[in-house]
């Protein structure tokens, strides 16, 4: 028998003082009260009631095993109760993780604006360039950049993953601009060293070929996106980053873009989330902030290319 179930029908026997009182709550024959009675004293190896024709008393170990089963029903409705209260109203703690670059410029002061909306919602924001494993790990959602693996999470699109070429107005005046992939052998080029060297600026040719040159060896490489936009507004090269992560800059005309023509084609990003056929209301209000904030037709915030 269900033990849970047996607890329930046990301590409403006690409580009610009568097997045909519990058996009318629980719509059983009282000839099953006492089933389920005698099948958790089997379990426990003990007695829990005497019964006579006219009463029925608890023993010494079932007064103190009604006392606990009270308490862990008790938890339990509790338990059920705080689980209901979280599917009514978004609330509770997001564990969420993005690549390192655009959750810092991005995704980071976004949150601010979700949790101002939500104020029962605590956020825990991993910024990791690493594949994660959602369920292993405890993450809510993702975002990933590139192309997916097939897998049981549900994946929903945002605005693809453009990259842009930049370099200071200082720095194109001295140094005169790129006009074709070949002119970048005369240029100082920021080298990310996440690069593989055929991922290496992999542009295309205003023809949309692919492009067979490459820059001359970078004398400035870093692994971090934002150390090499600081070179670039500093004036030494330039620099090939995501159009997301540059876009304020090259708004305030900080940066310049050139090579439009050139550039390799967009990777996809996504949203990824495990499967549930009813998400929690702050994953849910999650997922739909994302959407509305950096979704595919949704324009950069400081639109300029």
């Amino acid at each position: 028998m269900d033990k849970l179930r047996s607890m329930e029908v046990f301590v409403a026997a006690v409580d009610a003082g009568s097997f045909t009182q519990a058996a009318e709550a629980f719509r059983i024959s009282p000839v099953m009260v006492g089933k389920h009675i005698k099948a958790l004293e089997s379990l426990l190896g003990a007695r829990l009631l005497t019964r006579t024709t006219r009463r029925q008393s608890l023993t010494e170990i079932g007064r103190q095993y009604a006392d606990q089963c009270r308490a862990i029903l008790a938890q339990i409705r509790q338990a059920e109760t705080g689980a209901e209260a979280m599917r009514a109203a978004p609330r509770g703690k997001l564990k969420i993780t993005a690549p390192v670059s655009f959750g810092s410029e991005w995704v980071s002061p976004a949150m601010t604006d979700y949790l101002r909306a939500h104020p029962e919602v605590s956020l825990d924001l991993n910024l990791n360039d690493r594949v994660v494993d959602l369920v292993d790990e405890g993450y809510d959602a993702a975002i990933r950049i590139g192309d997916l693996e097939d897998s049981a999470m549900v994946a929903r699109a945002l605005r693809p993953y453009a990259m842009v070429i930049c370099a200071s107005p200082a720095y194109l005046e001295q140094h005169g601009v790129p006009r074709t992939p070949a002119d970048l052998a005369q240029h100082e080029c920021l080298d990310f060293m996440q690069w593989t060297p055929q991922m290496r600026w992999r542009l295309r040719e205003a023809n949309g070929e692919r492009s067979a040159a490459r820059p001359r060896e970078s004398r400035f490489r870093s692994s971090s996106g934002q150390a090499l936009r600081m070179a670039a507004l500093n004036g030494f090269g330039l620099v090939m980053q995501a159009e997301l992560l540059l876009a304020q800059d090259i708004a305030a005309g900080r940066l310049v873009p050139v090579l439009a023509d050139c550039l390799p084609v967009p990777r996809p990003m996504h949203l990824i989330y495990p499967r549930d056929r009813q998400p929690t209301p702050k994953l849910a209000t999650f997922i739909e902030f994302m959407l509305e904030r950096f979704g595919p037709e949704v324009p950069l915030p400081y639109q300029t290319l």
